[in-house]
């Protein structure tokens, strides 16, 4: 029997590997037609639909930006953010029904041992004369069962999962990098505010040489009390928005502290005044786009599992067929158990099919393929989205270029117009309110470089989260 069995088994093996699978052949769903370079780059550079690499190391991409307090906060962001946290254990959940499934491709095995006491009623149907009314058993033996996936539904339910579990690792990677650009967006600004904060303190300053001066002058019968009043109002506006300024870093720093999981009571980051520059944007950057958007590798491996689904719901209009086999000791509770004459076996297969359903196993196969359709939809509508949000970045990076030149070129004028006004004011030629004007204009010029500095910052970190994380350029080592 054990050798009828091994054969019986090997033979049950054979078959489910030569099985079939009714899940329609797998295409990474059309695209529309799609540019050969972008627009806003800076110089016509193709990309490619290549082998995707989002599983692959993207860096410390924040290291661009050449600041060490960025690179310790993001390393504080990737060991106690809770929501890594969080989508970590998500993508651990879904290894574990993988490995649920993958389960059904091997046998299963078991031991029973069952020592009763019975007493069977006295008129059980076709009782004997001679049975007594009770009794022991006990029962020792092991069963084998096995299901032949002729049809392909458990394997293309293991291939479900398996595409699921690929697509909740790049919902991580997504995560990590959607957690890691907000921090560098947030300390950017930080750093913005601190800039801006340099600024207004620089104005005041100047105010309030200027609010003695005019002081001074009254005193002496020069200047009217008009002049005092204008300086005086001026001075106060720029100490509101100094107030208004370190409010707004209060609440940067608050959210960076959320972020890296730590109480906003307990967190402080000192003032740097110091601007940033943007990283340089290398010429080759699209080339890389579609190798390491982890939302698109998710949403293409989303439409591989819902195509394997198809191929489950077709195998359920085909027979279960699966093979069982038992072998054991039984006696009436006493004398040798392990006796040859106490023996039992069972083997044998089983087949099963459901004839009539009322239209379920149809309407589970629309239900799969317009959940296919679903999925090749969504991909086709994250590849878009991943163009557009890079050409939004190129364009902006290009054009913010441009606009912080100009910028520059505006403040730097109006700061010279402040010194002639200042200096004429001095020599009695106009009235405070040129002085007045000429210096609320070299301030707002200035605020106003240095936010056109920040969207370019902002952009260049879009960029990058627009590409997967950072970019390689051609000498880099891979």
């Amino acid at each position: 029997m054990p050798e009828m069995l091994i054969r019986t088994m090997c033979t049950a093996a054979l078959l489910a590997l030569c099985g079939c699978s009714l899940a329609p052949t797998y295409t990474r769903p059309a695209l529309a037609p799609l540019p050969d370079a972008f627009k806003g780059a800076v110089a016509p550079q193709g990309w490619s639909l290549a082998s995707p690499a989002d599983t692959n190391s993207r860096g410390d991409w924040w290291r661009l930006y050449g600041d060490t307090t960025l690179d310790s906060l993001e390393d504080t962001l990737n060991k106690d953010n809770p929501d890594i946290a969080l989508s970590l254990a998500r993508l651990d959940a879904t290894r574990a029904v993988l490995q649920q499934l993958g389960t059904a491709q091997a046998p299963n095995a078991g031991i029973d041992a069952s020592p009763t006491n019975d007493r069977q009623s006295d008129r059980r149907p076709l009782r004997g004369a001679n049975q007594p009314n009770e009794y022991d058993t006990r029962t020792l033996g092991t069963s084998i069962g096995y299901e032949l996936d002729l049809w392909g539904r458990i394997r293309n339910e293991v291939a479900q999962g398996k595409a699921q579990a690929q697509a909740a690792e790049a919902d991580v990677a997504t995560a990590r990098l959607s957690l890691q650009a907000r921090l560098a967006d947030l300390y950017l600004r930080l750093r913005d505010e601190d800039v801006e904060g340099r600024i207004i303190a620089d104005s005041l300053k100047a105010f309030g040489e200027g609010r003695q001066i005019t002081q001074n002058r009254m005193d002496g019968g020069v200047s009217s009390g008009l002049d005092v009043a204008r300086a005086n109002a001026q001075y106060a506006d720029a100490q509101a928005q100094a107030t208004e300024n370190r409010a707004q870093r209060a609440l940067t720093e608050h959210a960076i502290a959320a972020l890296l999981g730590q109480p906003a009571s307990s967190f402080s980051l000192p003032v740097q005044a110091a601007p940033l520059a943007p990283p340089g944007i290398p010429l080759g950057v699209p080339a890389t786009l579609l190798e390491r958007r982890p939302d698109i590798a998710a949403a293409e491996r989303r439409a591989f599992a819902a195509n394997a689904g198809i191929g489950v719901a077709r195998a359920a209009f085909y027979p279960d067929i699966s093979l069982s086999a038992a072998l054991g000791f039984q006696d009436v509770g006493h004398g040798d158990l392990l006796q040859a004459g106490n023996r039992f076996w069972t083997l044998g297969p089983l087949a099963s099919l459901n004839l009539f359903d009322g239209g379920l196993r149809r309407g589970r196969e629309a239900q799969a393929r317009a959940e296919f359709a679903a999925a090749s939809a969504q991909y086709r509508h994250v590849v878009l989205q991943a163009f557009a949000q890079v050409e939004d970045n190129l364009t902006l990076l290009q054009e913010l270029g441009r606009e912080a030149n100009e910028e520059s070129a505006a403040a730097g004028a109006a700061r010279q117009s402040q010194v002639l006004a200042t200096h004429r004011y001095n020599e009695g030629v106009v009235s405070y309110l040129e002085v007045v004007t000429a210096q609320t204009a070299a301030l707002k010029a200035e605020r106003t470089a240095e936010r056109v500095r920040m969207r370019q910052l902002q952009a260049s970190v879009d960029l990058i989260r627009a590409l997967g994380g950072g970019w390689r350029t051609p000498h880099d080592k891979a």
